[in-house]
């Protein structure tokens, strides 16, 4: 396998990691819009009515950026919205944890207090942090196996790559030889 498509592999790995877990995310909280407004009210960082606001759009951005990274369209803009809610969760997490909160992160449904025992900071700092790392890959990168981004955005004129015609010559090369 060359560079370029192990590369496109990577990116479809992220792609789909990233989107996926927004999405599963947003998913899971939009349904439960007081469950959501309770997981952002438990880290204590904003006043009422804007961890409210919060809570209720948090769970829409993730389905519209899971869903736009899956389909592979947009690509490097919700890679790198994406990557951006991966650092305001490592920052939220990072800062229960340093205040000496015990909750749950609120990531994949309802979050709030929980027995100091049952958080999990540093595997949800690490999962998110491996995530953020995918959503910057795709923004350094954003091409990708499968995404709508190269039908959508292919150049008028342009011919479909074909993995065939790369080992073939051209006629100027066949005369510059």
């Amino acid at each position: 396998m060359n560079r370029t498509r192990l590369a496109d592999l990577v990116g479809l790995v992220c792609r789909l990691a990233l989107g996926g877990v927004l999405l599963a995310a947003g998913l899971l909280k939009v349904g439960d819009p007081v469950g959501s407004i309770q997981s952002v009210v438990a880290y204590r960082l904003f006043d009422y009515q804007i961890a409210e606001m919060i809570g209720l759009m948090l769970p829409v951005v993730e389905i519209a950026v899971g869903l736009l990274l899956v389909l592979g369209l947009f690509t490097r803009w919700t890679a790198l919205i994406g990557a951006v809610l991966m650092l305001a969760f490592i920052a939220g997490i990072a800062s229960a944890w340093a205040r000496g909160l015990a909750i749950d992160c609120g990531c994949f449904g309802t979050g709030g207090p929980v027995d100091p025992d049952d958080t999990a900071y540093l595997s949800e700092i690490l999962r998110d942090a491996a995530l953020f790392a995918a959503g910057a890959w795709l923004v350094v990168r954003p091409r990708s196996f499968a995404a709508l981004d190269s039908l959508v955005f292919r150049r008028p004129g342009a011919v479909p790559a074909d993995p065939a015609s790369r080992h073939t010559s051209t006629p100027a090369s066949k005369g510059a030889s």
